[in-house]
């Protein structure tokens, strides 16, 4: 019998947070027929960013994929908020990360696998695994070390 993803969290000891607000003009969560595209989360746990700085400089390569898999829970957290429960998830179709990078840091990929990882580890390999790209920037909005946005698709 296939676990439903709720259960899946709790047997990972992933309980998921209230989910933050928007910090500007924009929402969380908008749908377009089946898809569900999700604003980008940072890593913050409490509203307060866990890892800040850029990886490859402030943080290691493991801090920076801590970071991307505390902004897949927040993609979570999101997705449970405005849908009322994860069981409608179709598809994880795609990740967008985004790792704040230091200059000589290419390592990007890995990182987001940290996000990649838990998507999989929660949803199964025909659900959970997604296209994405691992982008490198020069800075992040509060200096954070990662930011991801996701799109799934959903039942009716």
């Amino acid at each position: 019998m296939k676990m439903n993803p709720e259960d899946k969290l709790l047997k990972l000891g992933i309980l998921l947070p209230q989910p933050p607000q928007p910090k500007g003009s924009y929402t969380s969560c908008t749908r377009a027929g089946n898809l569900v595209y999700v604003s980008g989360q940072g890593p913050a746990i409490e509203g307060i960013p866990k890892y800040v700085g850029k990886v490859g400089q402030d943080l290691t390569q493991e801090e920076g994929y801590e970071s991307a898999r505390i902004c897949g829970i927040n993609l979570l957290a999101q997705l449970k908020s405005y849908l009322g429960t994860l069981d409608k998830i179709i598809k994880i179709v795609n990740l967008r990360g985004y790792v704040n990078s230091a200059v000589d840091f290419y390592g990007q990929s890995a990182v987001i696998d940290g996000a990649s990882d838990l998507m999989k580890s929660i949803f199964g390999e025909e659900t959970g695994i997604h296209s994405r790209c691992a982008i490198g920037v020069s800075n992040l909005p509060g200096n954070i070390s990662t930011e991801i946005e996701m799109i799934v698709e959903v039942a009716d």
